[in-house]
């Protein structure tokens, strides 16, 4: 059970999802920054109600004592363009002038108000409460509780107002009070108290006060809407999430379904990835598995040809060894028994040459990945090949050169270049007569280093040419008349092959093919070796 949770958790479905949901989340922590935006806006409020009692203050300052009439009408020509509630008092806290008493403020009852009135206030709303429940509830089970305000109702119904701010503003200093409003709702109202001086003596005191339901009402409207962006994101990244999880995990999916099939019980290639044409990550990563089922399906296939030829080529050898085995127990003549053990030791150098030849092809792929790289001059090492052929003197065919280029380099292991260029040279002298010509020609084509070697030899036949480079191929009419009467030893068909494995291994190409055919028979053949030139 714990396996399949954690087998959920770890899909790709399940990664994007989490991820869309953590992103949308961070928007969500406006929320709780609307907190200290709240006490900044409140610390802007008093700020603004203190400026205002001052100004009153001051323009009240040097009237000893203040006269009802005179604040009264300081207040009337402010024509209630002010939000906040002002209020005169005397020395002995009695109330001369208050701005409440002169009607509604001029901007207090606008239009938009005024048609919000039949709209539940957004705390009220389900949404928002079940928006905020969370909090709510950490904040009954985890803070401790208030201690209670004290009321806004501390100044109605009476005509001499000595609360402790006002006190602090008689004694000459600024007062300042916070008292819940009155109505259950959750917001506050603050005073704050001005004294007003007259030749340094104080004479009365100006109180301002402010709701701060308007703010609050704004927060609460601010909290709903950013929660309601926050669900609509939620959904959009929701949905997003299972969108791409099914462009993404179903098709991971189905491979993974493929490459589960394509195996036996035995670990035997039985099918392969189905090409996808997807052109994002995963249809590359389709096909790059169905290049690997490919060329794994085709190893495979060299491994299991590869056993079956030399099973087929010890077939012969062994054979032989046999038979010669059975006549020398039979023969009583010395000179077959000399006849006999002669053709063993013949056939056992066949078959150690073979072994050679067999594992130096089938590790042949793994020392060139392994293999040191150097750049070389493919002229040089041409030239340093003919000469050492000629020094031997096991032909009289002419081998001629021609280079109608400049040097032309490649870069590859030096030995491999020479045996590369052995065995096409030793193949186009096997099979050019004795007066006969092997030409050579260099060049270079398009990028690439072009070494042609062609001989005056009876050619390929056509049914022949697609196997020439395939292992222990070998097409020889004279060495098939002779027999094993030679005294050559019989070609086992490796070094074309060997050629093909090296020129492919570094990048390049290698083929073959007959020059012409004059009358009814083949005139001479073409073998031709292309490799990646680089820069000197």
């Amino acid at each position: 059970m714990i396996n399949k949770i954690l087998s959920f958790f770890s899909r790709i479905t399940v990664r994007l999802l989490t991820f869309n949901v953590l992103i949308v989340f961070l928007p969500v922590a406006a929320l709780l920054y609307l907190d200290t935006y709240e006490q900044q806006l409140l610390r802007a409020l008093e700020h603004a109600l203190v400026q205002q009692g001052r100004i009153l203050a001051s323009a009240l300052a040097g009237q000893n004592p203040l006269q009802a009439d005179s604040a009264q009408k300081l207040l009337q020509q402010l024509e209630q363009r002010h939000e906040a509630r002002l209020r005169i008092l005397n020395p002995q806290g009695r109330l001369l002038a208050d701005s409440s008493r002169l009607g509604p403020h001029r901007d207090e009852v606008t239009e938009a108000e005024q048609n919000a009135e039949d709209v539940v206030p957004a705390e009220q709303r389900l949404l928002y409460r079940i928006a905020t429940y969370p909090v709510r509830l950490f904040r009954r089970l985890f803070r401790p509780p208030e201690p209670p305000l004290e009321s806004a109702g501390f100044y109605i119904n009476t005509s001499i107002l000595l609360g402790p701010e006002i006190q602090e503003a008689l004694e000459g200093r600024y007062g300042a009070m916070t008292r819940i409003s009155t109505g259950g709702q959750r917001s506050v109202t603050l005073y704050s108290a001005i004294p007003i001086r007259s030749e340094g003596s104080v004479v009365g005191a100006v109180l301002v006060s402010q709701s701060t339901y308007r703010i609050l009402r704004d927060l609460y409207e601010l909290r709903l809407e950013i929660f309601t962006v926050f669900l609509v994101s939620l959904a959009v990244a929701i949905a997003l999430s299972l969108l791409a999880s099914t462009t993404i995990a179903a098709p991971v999916r189905k491979l993974c379904r493929q490459a589960r099939e394509i195996l036996d019980h035995q670990g035997r290639l039985r099918g392969h990835i189905r090409f996808n044409r997807r052109r994002d990550e995963i249809g590359d990563l389709s096909r790059s598995l169905e290049e690997m089922t490919r060329k794994l399906q085709g190893h495979i296939e060299f491994v299991e040809s590869f056993a079956s030829d030399i099973s087929h080529e010890f077939k012969n050898p062994l054979a032989s060894i046999r038979s010669a085995g059975e006549m020398i127990a039979r023969t009583k003549s010395g000179q077959d028994r000399d006849r006999f053990l002669a053709l063993i030791q013949k056939e056992v150098a066949r078959m150690q040459h073979l072994l050679g030849a067999v594992r130096e092809i089938s590790l042949l792929d793994a020392q060139l990945e392994e293999e040191e790289r150097a750049s070389v001059e493919v002229g040089q090492i041409l030239k340093r090949v003919v000469e050492a052929h000629g020094l031997r003197g096991e032909s009289t065919v002419r081998v001629t050169i021609s280079q109608n280029t400049g040097p032309i380099t490649v870069s590859m292991a030096p030995e491999r270049l020479v045996q590369v260029l052995e065995n096409l040279l030793e193949n186009a002298l096997s099979f050019s007569p004795p007066d006969g010509e092997v030409r050579i020609d260099l060049c270079r084509d398009r990028g690439q280093g072009m070494i042609g070697f062609e001989d005056d030899g009876p050619g390929i036949p056509e049914q022949h040419l697609e196997k020439i480079f395939d292992r222990f191929f070998s097409f020889r009419p004279a060495e098939e008349s002779s027999g094993s009467a030679s005294s050559k030893p019989r070609h086992l068909g490796l070094g074309l092959a060997i050629v093909k494995a090296i020129v492919e291994g570094y990048g390049g190409s290698v083929k073959a093919e007959n020059r012409a055919v004059i009358g009814a028979r083949l005139r001479g053949s073409r073998f031709e070796v292309r490799l990646p030139v680089v820069d000197a």
